[in-house]
């Protein structure tokens, strides 16, 4: 986060610390807006990497699990970055404009994911930069947020990833769960900020984050890279793997496990009460399984009414078939939740 963008932030009431904002004052508040108004964040944890040049498009198709090569300027989607052994390195949401096409990731694993992509580049026309400092993003939520944008752009998309770019306010992309991404050059990010701040009330990154788990959309951080197929986070559910593309790095191993049947875990959206707060990586006990771990955390936020919401991949056949424990066979029990999608 440039130090502009953060005194911007913290003028407004923003606490902020190591590319996050914590909240604007009051945490729990926020919360409750989260879940019952309408909100505006700014995304300073999420990084962005263009991608640009004239084999762009063909470099990151033989790189993502998603079909590259049909995502035009009017949409976006989600996708995944895998090892050859089709563990997630990181997974993005994806969308062109005119300059390039933006990787949206988690800000701490952007050098490491950009490095890696830089490897392969070899003599392909492509230059790939951290745009996370020139392009500034920031979600909204909740009904009052569509109204508000309706002051700013002629035209809000239709449904869920469409983009629309306008010249004057940057690019807005409709996300699942009536919830849009704004992204603008910073001096563009500061006005509509003032505009929309009005009627949005700010919100901090946990509370973005828990809107993100309570519609199923996990966020790779380097606790969990390699841990996952891409199944196993439902990945393909949200639209990220493309069966009927070609060759990138682990497909043989990510198609294999879809037509042969072996997901054998699946991530799932659960409550937990108590004081410790959930982390990336922590493991889950199922009472059916004896003393091995039959799942790992993927995200966790405090929720509205007490306790936490996060996604966590599990074992299918501990899911159902009794309690299971967050960290250690006698911990808190979770309560498996619906996810806003089918599995």
């Amino acid at each position: 986060m440039t130090s502009a963008w953060q005194n911007f932030l913290i003028e407004r009431g923003a606490g902020v610390a190591a590319d996050s904002v914590s909240d604007f004052g009051d945490a729990a508040a926020e919360l409750r807006a989260a879940r019952d108004g309408a909100v505006i964040c700014p995304l300073a944890h999420l990084g962005l990497i263009a991608c640009s040049g004239e084999d762009a498009q063909t470099f990151l198709h033989g790189q993502l699990s998603n079909d590259v090569k049909v995502l035009t300027p009017g949409r976006s989607e989600y996708a995944a970055y895998c090892s050859a052994k089709g563990r997630m390195l990181a997974n993005f949401l994806v969308w062109q404009d005119e300059a390039a096409y933006y990787l949206q990731l988690s800000r701490s694993l952007l050098p490491a994911i950009q490095k890696r992509l830089a490897m392969y580049v070899m003599r392909s026309k492509v230059k790939l930069t951290d745009a996370s400092d020139s392009r500034l993003v920031f979600g909204l939520a909740g009904s009052a947020a569509k109204g508000a944008l309706q002051d700013l752009f002629s035209v809000l998309p239709r449904e869920v990833h469409e983009v629309v770019h306008d010249a004057s306010n940057g690019t807005l992309i409709a996300l699942p769960g009536n919830r849009f991404q704004l992204v603008a050059e910073p001096e563009v990010a500061e006005r509509l900020w003032h505009k929309l701040a009005a009627s949005l009330t700010p919100v901090g990154t946990p509370c973005w984050e828990w809107l993100e788990i309570r519609n199923g959309i996990p966020l790779l951080t380097a606790a969990t890279q390699e841990q996952f197929v891409p199944q196993m986070a439902n990945m393909e559910l949200i639209g990220a793997v493309n069966f009927r593309k070609g060759c990138y790095p682990g497909q043989e191993i990510v198609a294999r496990t879809q037509h042969l049947g072996q997901i054998k875990r699946r991530m799932v959206l659960a409550h937990v009460a108590g004081e410790v707060l959930p982390q990336p990586g922590d493991e889950l006990f199922s009472s059916t399984l004896d003393a091995q771990a039959s799942g790992t955390v993927v995200n966790a936020q405090a929720a509205p009414d007490g306790g936490y919401d996060l996604l966590a991949v599990m074992q299918i056949a501990g899911i159902g078939a009794g309690e299971v424990h967050f960290k250690s066979v006698d911990g808190p029990i979770l309560s498996i939740q619906s996810l806003p999608y089918a599995v």
